[in-house]
């Protein structure tokens, strides 16, 4: 427990911990001090002044050391002459602060009249009106007219495009550098600085493309006036218009905490749509960040080109049809089918859909390119975890992820442990962004991530660097390991999963450690929302997909694109019987099927998914359901196991959730009431306080739950891995996940997006490259897998020799290719 201070504030007894911040002390008694620069999350700066309060200390005896007393033996207190910065001022025992005196209120009336001297006072046009700290505290503590003329004020440059994404007003800006800051110290993006000096000093980007930064819209929230504004909500509407929808993002496995901010707007055709997404507080998942793909990718659901209704296909072709005419096709054919069919769900789908999918029966099937979700219901993070208790004493290992690129905010959560003593240990044949941050870094070759991790365990006789690793990990009283897929498909990725078990297990092999306790787990970095959420209710992928889908009477696919992803696939399921996809796009595979039943978006239906760290969490409805009518999954499955004589629960996704709790032992207990449950978090961000932590929200809608751990006994025999074959003077073919992919929910989205797109960039190193004849920005063919692929040729050094790095879903599983399977082409 760290050592408490007591001192006064307005004559109001407080103890906090040693070292906290006035302004910090303050707000646990309720009082507000006004501030602009400084933020809970970052480094103290006192730039602005506004948080300038008087402080009294004890008085010393110099010859004695000892406080100096009243004549009524109370400790003798003396006040500086001067105010001070309660932002940057630490407590200490015997204080006294007082944040009301005349003397405070004219210094903050003077920084008001100070800051709004080149300020435009343009407030019923400004995008922050309604929820600016700067109009606040003006009114609160400012004067009510300015002695400067208006004249005199600064003119610069107003809609200033930082990149596609942010818009700068440099007149609003008051210098506070809160986005400065965040970008340097963070996030390390320094892709915004500040130019010039004086009153010509302003925020300009150094970076090509502008702002290049993938948690650029954060500055935004922070940005105390309306300096900064994201693109999409820019003269869009006006904060009290805005009603708040507390929900999940759906791009990832982190499950950070949103809000959608919706109105029903005339220009929209009088429908509800969303205007912005803004990070909602949850200190044990997101803290109050977010990254640009989950804010700015909503749009898909709002697409055009979303499926409405049911399509039938007559003729060899897809037609329009009605519900009950597809669903008694669909009947007709499972019935017939028996148990030879297939239901082949993605990550993408809520708890509830994929629980009433199992009960359709036939072989339920995970489609992933990635496994070890069974190893993570036994050795994940427990209840009680949060990486943010990391630090000293504790160890993370990261292998074969790059974390910036699949879990933002893992990664820079990750990054902020090892600021306050946590070691980190990145493994990766390829350098990563969190190399920087690491205290140990590993290198191995494609193909040896699992004998890299298990020598961890026994480094005797091992390189100085795994040696000082495994010296690292074997000291650490906390151990979380994150594995990914990074050149992995799924028989390598099982085979990962297993030694970093083993790593967090090791007393099953004879060695002694704990495990199964807080802040110690094994953490997979899957490529959708809810891919652990499937492992927890029993679906596992198959290691033979292709051959499975051929011998199929039916397949039904639900959140998933197989024939859009391989070439194999596809072919597997042209081969099938009889084909029923669920989506919410026309997907290659939709295509490709004899029904498609359109589905709701996860923002307009609520549910649940279940983060990689195991936190099942509640997502709300956003916006009334796209017309004439796509439905949530679990309705789906519920309108055709009725036809087939099952009853299953289709009205509301708290009544699955019921049944799952009835059923399987990691959800007992679980409710929607339960998920709801919110308390106090700290640093505290709440919407009545927007001067100090911004305009992100507070959290009333629940903080979830973590699922206790499956018992463990034993664990299973390692997956045999099939040697990689390169043909001699080859190249090795590796498959890796970007930030900014092709997939289903992030194509369609929001045209701002489009620059960031890689579309079909592969990563080749420069001397591979001199080689094969291929030089930077080289349009090329790429023969894979039996398809062909147009893509675009960039060097990087950072590329091991001998290897091309793929996008995915271009190439899911490593494989070796001739050297003239990539060859340039006239532009």
């Amino acid at each position: 427990m760290p050592k408490l201070i007591t001192l006064l504030i307005d004559n109001r007894k407080v103890s906090v911990p040693a070292g906290t911040l006035i302004v910090d002390a303050a707000k646990k008694i309720g009082n507000d001090i006004p501030v602009f620069c400084y933020h809970p999350k970052m480094e103290p700066v006192g730039m602005c002044r506004m948080c300038l309060v008087e402080i009294g200390r004890p008085a010393i005896d110099r010859g004695t050391g000892q406080p100096l007393l009243n004549p009524d033996g109370t400790p003798k207190v003396q006040f500086g002459p001067k105010l001070e910065t309660a932002c940057t001022t630490p407590v200490s025992e015997g204080m006294q602060v007082v944040t009301a005196s005349v003397k405070v209120k004219a210094a903050r009336n003077e920084m008001l009249e100070f800051l709004l001297t080149s300020h435009p006072l343009d407030c019923p046009v400004c995008d922050k009106g309604g929820e600016c700290p700067l109009q606040n505290l003006t009114l609160g503590f400012g004067p009510g007219v300015s002695r400067f003329r208006f004249d005199e004020k600064m003119h610069l440059g107003k809609h200033v495009l930082l990149g596609e994404l942010i818009l700068l007003d440099r007149e609003r800006c008051i210098q506070c550098g809160r986005c400065v800051r965040f970008q340097h110290e963070l996030v390390d993006d320094p892709v915004i600085n500040f130019s010039q000096r004086g009153r010509s000093l302003q925020i300009i980007t150094n970076s090509e493309p502008g702002f290049d930064s993938i948690f650029s819209g954060n500055t935004t929230d922070i940005c105390p006036v309306g300096a900064l504004t994201t693109a999409d909500f820019h003269f869009g509407a006006r904060p009290w218009e805005l009603n708040a929808a507390a929900s999940l993002c759906s791009h990832c496995p982190v499950g950070c905490n949103i809000v959608y901010n919706v109105r029903r707007e005339a220009r929209s055709g009088g429908k509800t749509v969303i205007k912005r997404v803004m990070p909602r507080q949850n200190e044990q998942v997101n803290e109050i960040w977010m990254c640009d793909k989950g804010r700015f990718a909503y749009h898909y659901a709002e697409s055009s080109e979303r499926l409405t209704q049911p399509l039938v296909r007559k003729n060899g072709e897809l037609k329009p049809a009605t519900w009950d005419e597809a669903l008694t096709l669909v009947e007709a054919w499972l019935r017939e089918a028996g148990d030879e069919r297939i239901t082949l769900v993605g990550g993408r789908l809520p708890n509830e859909d994929l629980f009433n999918l199992l009960q359709l029966g036939g072989k339920p099937r995970l489609y992933t390119h990635m496994a070890g979700g069974d190893l993570v219901t036994q050795f994940g993070l427990p209840p009680g975890s949060n990486l943010g208790d990391l630090g000293k004493g504790s160890a993370i290992l990261v292998v074969a992820s790059d974390l910036y690129q699949e879990a933002p905010v893992w990664w820079l959560r990750i990054k902020q442990a090892t600021r306050r003593g946590a070691a980190l240990i990145v493994a990766n044949p390829r350098p990563t962004r969190l190399d920087k941050f690491a205290s140990h870094t590993l290198r191995y070759a494609y193909g040896d991530e699992t004998s890299t991790v298990r020598s961890l365990l026994f480094a005797n006789g091992a390189p100085e660097e795994l040696k000082a690793a495994a010296q690292a990990i074997a000291a650490a009283e906390n151990l979380v390991v994150f594995y990914g897929s990074d050149g992995l498909g799924l028989v390598g990725s099982a085979a990962l999963a297993l030694a970093c078990a083993e790593l967090l297990t090791p007393e099953l092999l004879g060695v002694t450690k704990t495990a199964q306790h807080p802040n110690n787990g094994l953490v997979a970095v899957w490529p959708h929302a809810n891919t652990q959420g499937a492992w927890e209710l029993g679906l596992r992928p198959s290691f033979d997909l292709a051959d499975e889908l051929r011998q199929a009477r039916v397949v039904l696919v639900a959140a998933a694109d197989p024939s859009g992803d391989d070439p194999r696939l596809a072919e597997a399921l042209d081969a099938a019987g009889f084909v029923i996809v669920q989506e919410l796009f026309l997907t290659e595979t939709a295509k490709r099927a004899d029904v498609v039943l359109p589905v709701q978006a996860n923002t307009e239906r609520e549910g649940t998914y279940i983060s990689g760290e195991r936190r099942l969490q509640r997502f709300y409805p956003t916006v009334p359901p796209q017309a004439p009518g796509p439905r949530p999954d679990f309705e789906i499955a519920s309108l055709i196991g009725a036809r087939l004589g099952l009853k299953l629960e289709g009205r509301a996704p708290a009544l699955i959730l019921l049944q799952m709790a009835e059923n399987l032992p990691a959800f007992a207990g679980m409710t929607y009431q339960k998920l709801a449950e919110a308390g106090e978090q700290w640093p505290l961000i709440g919407r009545h306080d927007l001067y100090f932590g911004g305009t992100m929200y507070d959290n009333y809608q629940g903080l979830g739950a973590t699922l206790p751990l499956l018992p463990v006994s034993s664990l299973p025999a390692a997956p045999v891995q099939p040697a990689l074959a390169v043909p001699s003077g080859g190249l090795l073919a590796v498959p890796v996940t970007r930030l900014y992919d092709q997939g289903t929910t992030l194509a369609p989205s929001s045209p701002l997006l489009k620059q960031r797109l890689e579309g079909n960039l592969v990563w080749i190193n420069p001397a591979t490259a001199a080689r094969l004849g291929l030089t930077q920005g080289d349009d090329a063919r790429l023969e894979l897998g039996g398809a062909i692929h147009a893509v675009q040729v960039h060097l990087e050094a950072a590329v091991p020799l001998d290897v091309v790095l793929l996008p995915r879903p271009m190439c899911m599983e490593p494989l070796g290719i001739e050297s003239h399977a990539i060859h340039s082409v006239k532009r």
